[in-house]
C-alpha cells in the first residue's frame, strides 16, 4: 500500500516536470542517474547490481533503485549539485 500511495506521489509530483523537458533531456538525466549511482554503489561494495531508475524523480531529486541479491539501495540523485546518496544495504 505505502509503495502505490509513493509511486502516486511521485507520478504526481513531476507531472509538470515531465511537460517542461524534451524527450532527450530526459534520456541524458536517466543515463546520468544511472552512471552516478552505479558508480556510488561499487564503490559501496555492490558488484553490478540492476539499477531501475525513475523516469523522471521529483524536483529536487533523481531516484534510482539498486538491487543485487538481497541487497537493496535507494539512490538519490541531487539535479542541482549532481552528487548522489544511498541509503544503507538491506
Amino acid at each position: 500500500m505505502r509503495i502505490g500511495i509513493l509511486g502516486a506521489a511521485l507520478a504526481l509530483a513531476s507531472a509538470g516536470q515531465a511537460a517542461a523537458s524534451s524527450p532527450v533531456a530526459w534520456e541524458e538525466f536517466r543515463a546520468d542517474v544511472r552512471k552516478q549511482c552505479l558508480h556510488r554503489a561499487q564503490r559501496l561494495g555492490m558488484k553490478s547490481p540492476k539499477v531501475v531508475v525513475h523516469p523522471v524523480g521529483t524536483q529536487n531529486y533523481g531516484i534510482a533503485v539498486l538491487i543485487e541479491g538481497n541487497d537493496k539501495r535507494i539512490c538519490l540523485y541531487n539535479k542541482q549539485q549532481k552528487t548522489v546518496e544511498l541509503t544503507p544495504g538491506t
